[in-house]
């Protein structure tokens, strides 16, 4: 059984029976944003993760979306990258490549990927750099209240260790406050050399959206939902809260089995 949308003070939970069924509202959720955008601004600054959620968008390349979007203002960003050739199967820029990017009319000069020869220090410090240009020009708006970039939408996924992006627990990535992109060289997770995306940049975005599916993510979901004590505080994805934009949690049903608001309906 769906549960209907719930809102609490971790942001709007939407609770799906279903991959496809989360698949579906993702995609049209995504859409109503981008309409919105353009509407306001001209152009709609979005920023992909890796992982499982590239496979959730597929039906943006279907009808009516694949007609309906205006995919000429997209611009694509990444949260978070491997420090890898881009031919490469583990690539963030690949994996969206392949299973969305190439199958809809974007511009191909509004696809904002790293240089992935350089190193991640420099790859990092790049790629901020190439924000901060588009900042400028507002092709990404600006927080109201800093001076961090504010997209109009940023995706999430989330690991078993509730990390986000590339912010792992107890990272010292999760403390840098003045980049707006930072380096990693000792990920948890292969492969070791990252760039990603600060806390201060997630948390300035207009909207931002976590996906998190399968049951072996459960535990991280109550952690970082739920109130249950100091102890999650520290968790990455309780980290993400923007400042003044929106944040919605989609919730593959098994993801979200110990939360408190399911067990109590059951």
């Amino acid at each position: 059984m769906s549960l209907p949308r719930i809102q609490n003070d971790r942001g709007e939970l939407r609770i799906h029976d279903s991959l496809d069924e989360l698949s579906t509202d993702l995609v049209e959720y995504i859409s109503e944003l981008s309409e919105a955008s353009v509407k306001e601004r001209g152009v709609f600054a979005i920023a992909l993760s890796g992982g499982s959620l590239i496979g959730l968008l597929g039906r943006l390349c279907e009808a009516p979306y694949n007609k309906t979007i205006d995919w000429a203002k997209w611009y694509i960003f990444w949260v978070d990258e491997r420090v890898v050739a881009k031919s490469r199967t583990d690539s963030n820029y690949k994996l969206a490549k392949d299973g969305l990017l190439s199958k809809v009319p974007i511009i191909s000069g509004h696809v904002h990927s790293i240089n992935d020869s350089l190193s991640a220090e420099d790859a990092a410090s790049e790629y901020e750099f190439g924000i901060r240009q588009l900042v400028k020009t507002r092709v990404i708006d600006v927080s109201d209240i800093s001076d961090c970039p504010k997209f109009d939408l940023i995706l999430l996924g989330m690991g078993p260790d509730g990390h986000v992006a590339s912010l792992f627990p107890g990272h010292p990535a999760l403390a840098v406050k003045d980049e707006w992109v930072t380096f990693i060289t000792d990920s948890p997770k292969p492969p070791p050399e990252r760039i990603t995306f600060t806390l201060p940049v997630i948390n300035s975005a207009s909207n931002v959206a976590v996906v998190v599916t399968g049951g072996s993510k459960a535990e991280a979901v109550h952690s970082a939902i739920d109130d249950i004590g100091p102890d999650c505080a520290s968790l990455p994805a309780r980290m993400v809260h923007p400042s003044k934009g929106k944040l919605v949690w989609f919730l593959e049903n098994q993801a979200a089995t110990k939360l408190n608001c399911v067990q109590l309906s059951e």
